[in-house]
């Protein structure tokens, strides 16, 4: 799924947008764009954070919450993943 398929949420008739929605396409879009920045699949990716392929999965289809530590563990395997790059 590319990052452009994850839809930002419309606005309601009052110009407001669900802030879990678009927090969740927000983060689908970030992990999508730096997990293909760094050259990894996502079971790659999951591997290195040591979580579930499905939940990374949710997560870049903008269907999931994720816990601090599941965002934590990315980071972490993402921030390492490009120091490892020449």
């Amino acid at each position: 799924m590319s990052a452009a398929t994850v839809r930002l949420p419309r606005p309601n008739a009052a110009g407001n947008v669900p802030a879990v929605a678009f927090a969740r396409a927000t983060l689908a879009r970030k992990l999508i764009r730096d997990r293909r920045r760094v050259g990894l699949t996502q079971a790659e990716l999951a591997r290195r954070a040591n979580i579930r392929p499905e939940t990374l999965n949710r997560l870049e289809q903008g269907k999931h919450s994720p816990s601090i530590a599941t965002v934590d563990k990315l980071d972490r395997a993402l921030t390492k993943a490009e120091s490892e790059q020449p």
